[in-house]
């Protein structure tokens, strides 16, 4: 039996952070729990650009933008996506996370899904670095790991 499974190793990889600036008390956690986890992985600070979008339903549009134009290997996208009293939070967040999905299906790049979807911005804070630990960093892992699993799979 031939098992696959991707390597944590972010040496010589180019990485596209994109991050929604809506709700930026806590995105901007996200983006450093990214960065860090992405530095640890033995990426080269040359090779990380952060794109900043204005909300979670951009970031889509600017990944699919990335993709393109071979900007990265590995794209990690973040955001925080707050309820409230409408049913704007349901749209944005079914929308962004098709538009993220359909392109993380293509395989061309490795692809980490950070957006949060919280009910109040205390939960938010908590996947942010607090005690629910950082969702950057580990969508910084997703991509890594997805890019290496991608590679090995396209030689065989």
């Amino acid at each position: 039996m031939t098992e696959f499974e991707g390597k944590l190793d972010a040496a010589g990889l180019r990485v596209s952070i994109v991050a929604a600036r809506f709700n930026n008390a806590v995105v901007t956690h996200l983006v450093r729990g990214a960065q860090g986890r992405l530095r640890q992985l033995g990426a080269r600070p040359e090779d990380v650009e952060v794109i900043w979008v204005p909300g979670a339903f951009e970031i889509p549009a600017a990944v699919e933008a990335v993709v393109a134009g071979g900007r990265a290997d590995a794209v990690v996208c973040l955001g925080a996506v707050i309820r409230g009293a409408t049913p704007h939070f349901d749209v944005i967040v079914g929308e962004v996370g098709r538009g993220i999905s359909r392109i993380a299906a293509r395989g061309e790049v490795g692809v980490g899904f950070g957006v949060l979807t919280c009910d109040t911005i205390d939960q938010a804070l908590e996947r942010a670095g607090g005690k629910a630990g950082n969702k950057g960093s580990e969508a910084a892992e997703v991509a890594i790991e997805m890019r290496r699993l991608l590679a090995l799979l396209d030689k065989t």
